[in-house]
């Protein structure tokens, strides 16, 4: 539900932005998370030292509770473990729903810290995988900082290294999960409090998804970022993404569009790159400031061939195929020892090991 309009006066930002509008399609918050998504109590896919429960366990344990404003989910902080037992307790849960062209946004309060965590907010479809995609919205292990936005697809889809419009930073460009260990083709955000405990000292923010046949893009917002959109801070009818980046625009310039609404200040939406473009009088160029964290584009990827309808999912894992290698829980994170006997013998590590998540609202 994408407008391709092509060139318009910017005055028009005095009343609203123009571009791309999404109307509300599903809204959770606190309750709404107990009858919107599902505990999946399953086998860690990636291999975590975890046990993930079922809602009347996790309700019972304490593990999940919702308030009107929010929902907790948290990790067993008490518990010392039998090496040869389950792993650690914690929640996955899934939204009944899956959506394909859309808008998901996330308002986090805290998210899961500490040695030994995973903690991941993404979408997926589970029984087709990796044939109908996967985009990881907000993933780490170990506090490393900052947040990493990553694709996992089927053969044949790639990211260009260079020449994105985002402000993160690619890392790895083959999305197929046969190559380089399933590593994906992930974006670094340039922001250190995107992630983990800076996340968590300066209040959370918000992380919201934009997928389209054409791109997909993930922004995120620390808490009390002044560019914040009204339409993210606060849920309502509709989302205007264009809006987005153009707010940005003009506040880098430092103009106030109604105080320039005579000027020769203009704004096309660029179908091909999935961005923002403006002129300032007849021939200067201005650098697109406040883009998305991160880009993924279709040169060299069928984005309607390789994503399908997802599902919301939202988890914490522990150790792992990623956080439990050496290089990440030791090397990177700083961690001691090893990371199955850590997550084993320390369960006060994880008092801070949870999800405080104020709502998570999806427009399509």
């Amino acid at each position: 539900m994408r407008s391709t309009a092509v060139l318009f006066v910017v005055s028009a930002l005095c009343t609203s932005a123009l571009g791309a509008t999404y109307n509300a399609k599903d809204s959770f918050v606190g309750q709404d998370f107990l009858t919107g998504f599902t505990h999946q109590a399953i086998a860690d896919p990636t291999h975590g030292r975890v046990n993930y429960v079922d809602q009347a366990t996790a309700l019972a344990q304490n593990l999940t509770f919702a308030t009107d404003t929010s929902l907790i989910m948290r990790a067993d902080s008490f518990a010392t473990l039998d090496p040869a037992g389950p792993g650690r307790n914690s929640v996955r849960i899934k939204s009944n729903a899956a959506y394909t062209t859309h808008v998901t946004v996330f308002d986090i309060n805290h998210m899961p810290q500490g040695c030994g965590t995973w903690p991941a907010a993404w979408e997926v479809d589970e029984a087709n995988w990796p044939n109908q995609g996967e985009v990881d919205i907000l993933e780490g292990t170990n506090d490393i900082e900052p947040n990493q936005s990553t694709l996992h697809t089927s053969a044949n889809c790639a990211q260009p290294a260079v020449g994105r419009d985002m402000s993160g930073t690619s890392v790895t460009t083959d999305c197929d999960v046969a190559a380089n260990g399933n590593s994906g083709c992930g974006v670094q955000a340039t922001q250190p409090n995107s992630f983990g405990k800076s996340f968590n000292g300066a209040g959370g923010g918000f992380y919201a998804m934009e997928r389209t046949s054409s791109f997909i893009k993930v922004w995120f917002w620390s808490r009390n970022d002044p560019a914040v959109p009204a339409d993210v801070k606060t849920a309502g009818a509709n989302v205007n993404t264009d809006a987005w980046v153009s707010a940005a625009i003009i506040t880098h310039l430092q103009l106030h569009p109604c105080a320039i609404r005579d000027a020769k200040l203009e704004r096309r939406y660029d179908t091909q790159r999935g961005v923002i473009v403006v002129r300032v009088a007849d021939t200067t160029f201005v650098a697109i400031q406040g883009e998305p964290s991160a880009l993924f584009v279709s040169d060299q990827c069928d984005i309607n061939a390789h994503f399908g309808a997802h599902n919301i999912i939202i988890n914490l894992t522990f150790c792992g195929d990623w956080a439990g290698l050496p290089q990440f829980f030791n090397t990177l994170g700083g961690c001691p020892g090893d990371c199955n006997t850590f997550v084993n013998q320390n369960p006060g590590a994880f008092n801070d090991a949870f999800w405080d998540i104020a709502g998570v609202h999806v427009y399509a």
